[in-house]
């Protein structure tokens, strides 16, 4: 049956419609149970009602009718029989009658047909005509999001009835582009394979069978409803399948069709514009519903208006959103409507937040006020993180909310340890994978969760911070070894003998769970249902024990089993970049919330919205490219070949959020609410929004926009003290003389100079500063390492003059960078670059040969000065020169003091070692004058190595600027640390010259009383 044969006989008074401003399901509950919409249908007896059918399209919908009934009839009858448009074959079954039925086909799953696509996609790619449209070869996850958006296309080739015949002719293809032609290889490849594929399985697409089942009942409708009432209400036919039906419903005896807010105020020219594809009226809200009524064979003004009057509210914002070609009619409406503007919009706030953040906190306070007003909230995003953000704010308030659209698996608690553990393992437990994976709570390999925590400490502790161990757990269990038995130097915590037992334990265990996913990432090329199992069975191993799983993780369960079947579907790839390929075979995938859902407020989907009527409705995430969403016709067809193809233009789906925009702000209380700020990007309101505020004027948009800022300044408030803040000011300890340092070392004198403070923070309250966790290599790193290999070269008694020098120091480079392994093209780079630094090494030392006697490298010594205090020091190199006095040499990888700092003695390290050697404070240095002071600089540039004399202040030779710098140095002792008399203030010569924060800088709150004070650097 065609939708034609009932436009000829479809019965004119059978077609209603509900305005956006009035409550659609209880204004079709109360047409129903007046009469209205029954067509003489009797209500006499118990039963009557029993006998109605109403379709409704979705199942919130359909419970919420419910229940409005149940009220209005207190339990004295029976309810109606309520059902869903392509809802799930359950529900739609007894539509059909039992016989001349086909044996129903099982539907695929979306995973099944993107993995048999991607397989297509990626052997086209690898052709000369895939190459020619794709820019380079597309990663696996890539490939995936390729196959899902085919599959899109042939949905709509299915729902819309369309085909690719239109762009075989000779005019079709000179029209297209050759990489649109090239794309429409691949699609009539997959129209004609995929069907037959699913024929050969006896499956069929959730599309098809929707159709079908839409396509029998609209067949049977007159069989088997007979003269009863039927009542199709809330769908704008958007699919021609359910067009056809609803056209088999108003051709029943009693059949009723209630519209979701159609303008039935329509002129016969508006009308014609709405239905001419030249108007471009696809984006509009009326769009889709005067399509419908076209295809019903009627007019918008044949069509009942079931409200007793349409509101000044609906009336402004369809003008508001008319066609573009119609605003010049604007002034004259707004004249029309002057009167009730005021009126119009008095229910209207809107929510101009500064970010995203603002806006689902301020959403979040205005839910609770009117919670605790008793009234109901409902929340309508496009957006599920600004959905999840909004959750997450209620939940501060206590208050658990049904979010419709669930979680994402892949973003869900089971989804994001299933991430922890593919990026441990791809990384070979990386520091901070391998703490992110230990930290969760539901991991507990086995044993009690507190076991799992009690050894993670030690292992962050003990083994990886200011460490580099090896790959994987084996450099791990090398690492352990080595700080047990004392060999590791400097760590963060030394691990006891019991401590190595239990990360041993915990090593092994992990070790273990782990092994499927290792195992897979030592092949070549993987499937995605090697990948799926191998995740679902490391999970599963590291939540076996725990007392309460991770929400998700029946769900995780089911994708993996579902994807284990498919073993043999889908391209093989390489194991790289598996976070994105695992979030493209978990997309669609959701989880949905334990928590019972409260009646009073609940977060929906714009559909799920678009019949429902809260007390007060919110409308979240009004900002352009989000509602309404971009018109993207995706990578397979242009938007001129679905056009020619018979498919609608993306841009219907403009009109369809255009739609739920208008029977959304249709309700008397509405909060319209959009973010300035998307990220770190600036954000646009909607065009929806943006048309209203233009038709309203400023003067009114203020008016609505002054109503939000009150949530908004709550928002912001919410997490500030109830007092004015009071930035802190400058700290001024004064500890007892007897806790104060007796010994500095002579890099930290300059910070006594600076800042006291820190020299208190450290060694009066014993705080330390914990190397970060997973720190990437720097320049100090790389210092560190260099300084190893001159040191080790020096110490070694290495001649620079011996042939094999060089080689030498590679060799040593290469055991000193081993730690790098992880990093293998930072290690490859830093030591193709030492090569420069090792050869300009060499020549400053042979250069220098002739006036060195000895050389000493990682020399140190301890200097105790007259007033008693002692100073130790660790000189990086001292060379005992042929006329008796020495060289101290300080290698660099960082900046050198400038010369005013060497002038001032605000550089005051190599002074201080020339003063300690000319004490004889190096044991293995005689002690002499120091009549040179050398900064090193090691660079990677052109000039790897470039010495820098010390340049004491005019008139002073290097001793006597040592010591003058000792004398400087006891007067700061005396005054600071022998006495408990000075406070030990931060930052009183601060260095200007420094680009990076100090140590204790939070500590003493620098940036507070810094700016406060108005001090400037």
């Amino acid at each position: 049956m065609g939708g034609g044969s009932h436009i000829a006989a479809m019965r004119r008074d059978s077609l209603f419609s509900i305005a956006p401003d009035t409550p659609f399901l209880a204004t079709l509950c109360d047409r129903v149970l007046d009469g209205t919409l029954l067509g003489g249908w009797s209500q006499s007896g118990p039963f009557w009602l029993s006998d109605v059918t109403i379709v409704l399209p979705t199942r919130r919908a359909r419970q919420a009718l419910a229940e409005l009934f149940a009220r209005r009839l207190g339990g004295a009858t029976l309810l109606p029989d309520i059902r869903t448009f392509g809802g799930e074959q359950a529900d739609e079954e007894p539509f059909l009658p039992p016989f001349d039925a086909p044996v129903p086909l099982t539907p695929v799953s979306p995973l099944a047909r993107t993995l048999t696509l991607a397989r297509l996609v990626d052997a086209w790619s690898r052709t000369d005509g895939g190459s020619e449209v794709l820019a380079a070869p597309p990663s696996a996850a890539e490939v995936l999001g390729l196959a899902r958006s085919l599959g899109n296309v042939l949905d709509d080739l299915t729902i819309e009835g369309g085909s690719l015949v239109a762009l075989d002719d000779d005019t079709g293809k000179q029209d297209l582009a050759a990489n649109w032609q090239q794309t429409k290889k691949l699609l009539s490849i997959a129209v004609e394979a995929w069907p037959a594929m699913l024929a050969a399985r006896q499956q069929a697409d959730v599309a098809s069978l929707r159709n079908d089942r839409l396509r029998r009942q609209a067949k049977a409708a007159t069989a088997f409803y007979g003269d009863r009432p039927v009542i199709a209400a809330g769908s704008t036919g958007s699919i021609p399948a359910t067009a056809d039906l609803l056209a088999a419903i108003c051709d029943l005896p009693r059949g009723a069709v209630v519209l979701p807010g159609l303008d039935t105020s329509l002129s016969a020219e508006g009308f014609a514009q709405l239905v001419d594809p030249a108007h471009q009226p696809h984006g509009h809200p009326q769009y889709a519903l005067a399509s419908l009524v076209r295809r019903l064979g009627t007019n918008p003004s044949e069509v009942r208006e079931l409200a007793p009057a349409i509101a000044s509210r609906t009336k402004l914002v369809r003008s508001a959103l008319t066609l573009a070609t119609q605003t010049g009619a604007w002034s004259g409406d707004r004249a029309q409507l002057a009167d009730h503007i005021a009126e119009a919009t008095a229910g209207i706030t809107v929510l101009a937040a500064r970010t995203v953040d603002d806006e689902a906190r301020a959403i979040a306070i205005a839910a609770r006020e009117n919670l605790a007003n008793g009234q109901t909230v409902g929340i309508v995003s496009a957006d599920q993180t600004l959905s999840r953000r909004i959750a997450e704010e209620l939940r501060r308030f206590d208050i658990e909310v049904d979010d419709a659209a669930g979680t994402p698996l892949f973003q869900s608690a089971a989804g994001r340890l299933a991430r922890l553990a593919l990026n441990a393992a791809v990384t070979q437990f990386a520091p901070l994978d391998l703490m992110a994976l230990l930290q969760s709570r539901a991991v507990c390999l086995g044993g009690e969760r507190a076991d799992v925590a009690r050894a993670s400490g030690p292992i962050d502790l003990g083994l990886l911070r200011g460490q580099r161990p090896a790959v994987g757990l084996s450099g791990l269990r090398v690492a352990l070894a080595s700080n047990v038995d004392g060999r590791t130097k400097r760590p963060a915590r030394r691990l006891s003998a019991s401590d190595g037992e239990a990360i041993a334990g915990l090593l092994d265990r992990l070790d273990a769970a782990m092994a499927p996913l290792s195992a897979l990432l030592q092949r070549k090329k993987i499937h995605a249902a090697e990948l799926a199992v191998a995740i679902g069975a490391s999970v599963d191993a590291l939540v076996n024990g725990a007392t309460a799983l991770p929400p998700g993780m029946a769900e995780m369960r089911t994708w993996s089993a579902e994807l284990a079947v498919l073993a043999d579907e889908g391209p093989s790839f390489p194991p790289a970049t598996l976070d994105a390929v695992l979030a493209a075979l978990m997309g669609g995938s959701k989880v949905t919330s334990p928590v019972p859902k409260r009646e009073d407020i609940a977060i929906w989907g714009r559909l799920e919205a678009r019949l429902m009527n809260p007390d007060l409705m919110i409308l979240a995430g009004l900002n352009e490219d989000i509602w309404p969403e971009p018109a993207d016709p995706g990578p397979w067809l242009s938007r001129g070949m679905r056009l020619a193809a018979g498919l609608e233009p993306p841009e219907k789906q403009q009109g369809q959020a255009a739609h739920d925009f208008e029977m959304g702000i249709g309700n008397a209380k509405v909060i319209l609410a959009y973010a300035e700020r998307r990220g770190t990007s600036p954000a646009l309101p909607s065009r929806l929004l943006q048309r209203l505020a233009a038709f309203v004027g400023a003067s009114t948009m203020r008016t609505m926009t002054a109503r939000g800022q009150r949530y908004l300044d709550l928002a912001r408030a919410v997490d500030l003290a109830p007092i004015d803040p009071v930035p802190a000011a400058r700290p001024l300890p004064r500890p007892p003389a007897d806790k104060r340092p007796k010994k500095l070392s002579v890099t930290e004198v300059e910070t006594l100079f600076r800042s006291p403070y820190d020299i208190y923070a450290k060694h009066v309250l014993g705080l330390r500063k914990l190397p970060p966790l997973g720190e990437a290599p720097d320049a100090r790193e790389r210092g560190s390492m260099i300084h190893d290999v001159f040191d080790r070269f020096v110490s070694q008694g290495h001649a620079f003059s011996a042939g094999n020098a060089h080689a030498t120091l590679m060799r040593m480079a290469e055991a000193a960078f081993s730690g790098l392994d992880a990093i293998g093209e930072r290690r490859d780079i830093w030591l193709k670059r030492f090569e420069r630094a090792a050869e300009e090494f060499l020549a400053y030392e042979r250069n220098r040969d002739p006036q060195v006697a000895v050389r000493f490298a990682e020399v140190e010594g301890s200097w105790t000065l007259p007033i008693g205090f002692v100073l130790t020091g660790k000189a990086d190199r001292i060379d005992q020169l042929r006329d008796g006095t020495l060289e101290i040499l300080d290698f660099k990888t960082g900046s050198i003091p400038s010369p005013k700092a060497m002038k001032a003695f605000e550089a005051p390290q190599l002074l201080l070692e020339a003063a300690m050697a000319e004490a004889g404070a190096f044991p293995v240095v005689m002690a002499a004058a120091a009549s040179a002071l050398t900064y090193v600089k090691i660079g990677l540039g052109p000039e790897a190595l470039v010495a820098s004399p010390f340049k004491p202040r005019e008139g002073l030779s290097v001793p006597e600027a040592a010591e003058e710098v000792s004398r400087r140095l006891q007067g700061h002792v005396e005054a600071l640390l022998l006495s408990d008399e000075r406070v030990m203030a931060a930052r009183i010569r601060p260095d200007v010259a420094r680009r990076y924060r100090g140590d204790y800088d939070h500590l003493a709150r620098t940036d507070e009383w810094t700016i406060a004070a108005g001090e400037d650097e």
